[in-house]
């Protein structure tokens, strides 16, 4: 999209994205014992927020990193609701595109952003 020309790539810092990442890992884990419809509500919104802030263009593989590692935090935490702890990635899946929005840049590029025409 931008044409041979130079942009500001804006990625997201892995420290921050570390951090944020280990506080919905200790809150699944609070969680664990509610139902999983809550469960799904709660991470969506999580998940969204986190889209809202930093799926701009050029991000996409961070947003979609967090994305996936929270699944992975959700995942571990049903699997500790019990003694059998199975929770198959085919079963997750079903979880995933039943409660969480999918990963996409929700910003649009700059020069489309920014070309307002006022007459």
């Amino acid at each position: 999209m931008t044409r041979g020309r130079f942009w500001i790539q804006r990625i997201t810092d892995r420290k921050k994205m570390a951090a944020k990442l280990k506080s919905v890992k200790a809150e699944l884990m609070r969680k664990r014992h509610l139902p999983v419809p809550e469960q799904g509500k709660w991470l969506a919104s999580v998940i969204a927020g986190h889209q809202a802030y930093y799926a701009v263009p050029g991000n996409a593989k961070a947003a979609g990193a967090f994305r996936y590692q929270a699944i992975r935090h959700w995942r571990h935490a049903l699997g500790r609701r019990s003694q059998k702890g199975r929770v198959t990635w085919e079963r997750m899946r079903r979880y995933v595109d039943r409660y969480l929005p999918p990963t996409r840049t929700r910003h649009p590029w700059p020069d489309k952003r920014f070309a307002a025409r006022y007459s």
